[in-house]
């Protein structure tokens, strides 16, 4: 990526069938009108719009910038939590317990690690070409996965809130990535 470019995280919209561990698994967003107005107001236009490859991010990425051509990368894709993705929230094990560390490092059975996952974020998003703002519609995972690119430090990503419809702002300098804003909403 070039020195100077300016990245806008969104998170997409939120769920429409909500209480789920989302992940890969491949969910509408629930799209209102009035809150994708709002975000879109605090938007610089983007010269390029890229986006995960699922559903609520593509969806996402259309209301936002109606009209526009978006490329989807999979290595945006949320962290695949194996055998409990798509599972009920109050069906997943209590890994509460663990330091942000063991949290990073915790790979799901027949899943990834946060690590894992912030490892093919930081390939995205480090190949990304310059030359103006660049939109980058995802997933919260994939916001935390940016801001441990950023920081140069995994586990203490994950403390960040990342809110549907919400947007991190990364510009990526010679001596390094200055983070703009994290979380921002139009609420």
């Amino acid at each position: 990526m070039t020195p100077g470019t300016e990245m806008l995280l969104i998170r997409h919209a939120p769920v429409a069938e909500p209480g789920r561990l989302a992940g890969r698994t491949d969910l509408a967003a629930r799209i209102e009108p009035e809150a994708i107005a709002a975000l879109a107001a605090l938007l610089a236009a983007p010269r390029r719009i890229v986006t995960s490859p699922a559903a609520r991010c593509v969806e996402t990425a259309r209301a936002l910038f109606p009209g526009r051509a978006a490329t989807t990368d999979p290595r945006l894709w949320e962290q695949d939590f194996g055998r409990y993705d798509g599972a009920p929230l109050e069906s997943l094990p209590d890994i509460g317990a663990l330091s942000a560390a063991a949290l990073a490092a915790h790979r799901w059975e027949g899943g990834e690690s946060f690590e894992d996952m912030a490892a093919r974020v930081a390939s995205a998003l480090s190949g990304l070409p310059g030359g103006g703002p660049v939109a980058i519609v995802a997933h919260a995972g994939t916001v935390r996965a940016a801001l441990a690119w950023a920081m140069g430090a995994t586990a203490p990503a994950l403390a960040f809130q990342v809110a549907p419809l919400s947007l991190t702002r990364l510009i990526r300098h010679p001596a390094g990535i200055a983070v703009g804003c994290v979380n921002r909403t139009a609420a």
